[in-house]
């Protein structure tokens, strides 16, 4: 008895972790989302977890012709040959056996928007990084180092300098800024006085206190993991879209010059071939907001086209049916995208 090949391909971000299970003919059976799966942002065993459920909310819309998976890929950024052989004794205790694969989340990104053997990928979300793809690998990447030490024009980039000028704002150092009020409600805080507690009638002066409300937000915010501050960069976009706030524009320019110098850092002259952005800051606009992004992206490549991949699900797919040995022309790979978007559109994840 012949035994259908199913590919099981994941896409462990920063913020979401997709799985997918697709068929050698490029068909897509089954979708899950899960929160974020990134190892260094989230943790393995948080990450691990994220892995699990997107995988079991896959398999519920599998039909059982693919029930049985053979082999397994990956997309994450900081796993190394300890997390490979966790995870992949993790997916044996879920019933998952067959190979696995970890690949670059940005080779997957880069494979989710074209099936060109050479190229460049920038991906800005909750992290930032920037690749250029020669003969199908990578050739030369460019920060990715997380929170801590860049991701500079990420999310959480943005987000962090979101939340600076609010502080900067409430406490006097900082221009006022739309950002405040957005913020505050993001974070369901109530803004109330701006000024300190009034005096207390005791002989006594009063002790000098912060405005209540920095002291609300600043306890909100190191409530917070680091990397949860990316979940406020959309505020910048919607202060510079709404009222045209002149802090959340200079963010959004700083944002874009750093995702150009990291680009740059990558950029070959000799090396031609479409450009994949993506990343929900890339997606959110950031190349429309009056920004010297796009400039230089076409600068540096010669005016090569520029691509969207919304995430790295598909390029994950792509990656998976190639490394278990099967072709992947232009019309399978417009099989996975379609039939992602589909799959996607039904289930109603964004």
């Amino acid at each position: 008895m012949v035994t259908m090949c199913t590919i099981l391909a994941i896409d462990a971000g920063g913020t979401a972790t997709r799985a997918v299970i697709v068929l050698p003919s490029g068909h897509c059976v089954g979708l899950g989302l899960a929160v974020g799966g990134n190892p260094i942002s989230s943790g393995f065993d948080a990450a691990l977890h994220s892995i699990a459920a997107a995988i079991a909310d896959a398999r519920t819309t599998t039909g059982p012709s693919a029930a049985a998976v053979t082999s397994t890929v990956i997309a994450m950024a900081g796993a190394g040959a300890h997390s490979r052989e966790q995870l992949s004794a993790g997916l044996v205790a879920l019933g998952i056996g067959g190979p696995v694969q970890i690949v670059s989340d940005v080779l997957a990104m880069f494979r989710s928007g074209t099936l060109a053997p050479d190229g460049y990928v920038l991906v800005a979300g909750t992290g930032a990084v920037a690749a250029r793809i020669e003969n199908g690998s990578l050739a030369a990447v460019s920060d990715g180092l997380g929170w801590l030490l860049g991701d500079a024009g990420s999310g959480y980039w943005i987000g962090h300098r979101v939340a600076a000028a609010v502080a900067a704002d409430l406490d006097g150092r900082g221009p006022a800024t739309a950002l405040t009020d957005l913020l505050l409600a993001e974070l369901n805080t109530t803004a109330g006085e701006h000024a300190a507690s009034p005096p207390t009638t005791d002989a006594a002066p009063a002790p000098v206190e912060r405005p209540p409300v920095l002291t609300r937000l600043i306890e909100s915010l190191y409530a917070l993991r680091p990397v949860e501050l990316s979940r406020f960069a959309p505020l910048a976009f919607r202060a510079a879209d709404s009222v045209d706030d002149a802090v959340a524009r200079a963010i959004l320019t700083d944002a874009a010059a750093e995702l150009g110098t990291t680009f740059a850092a990558v950029a070959d002259p000799v090396v031609t071939g479409p450009v994949v952005l993506g990343g929900s800051v890339l997606n959110s606009g950031l190349l429309a907001h009056r920004t010297p992004l796009g400039e230089a992206l076409r600068a540096a490549t010669d005016s090569a086209p520029l691509l969207s991949a919304r995430d790295g699900i598909v390029g994950a797919a792509v990656l998976g049916l190639m490394q278990a040995g099967f072709p992947v022309d232009e019309t399978i790979f417009r099989r996975i995208t379609d039939d992602v978007a589909a799959l996607l559109a039904q289930s109603h994840i964004h």
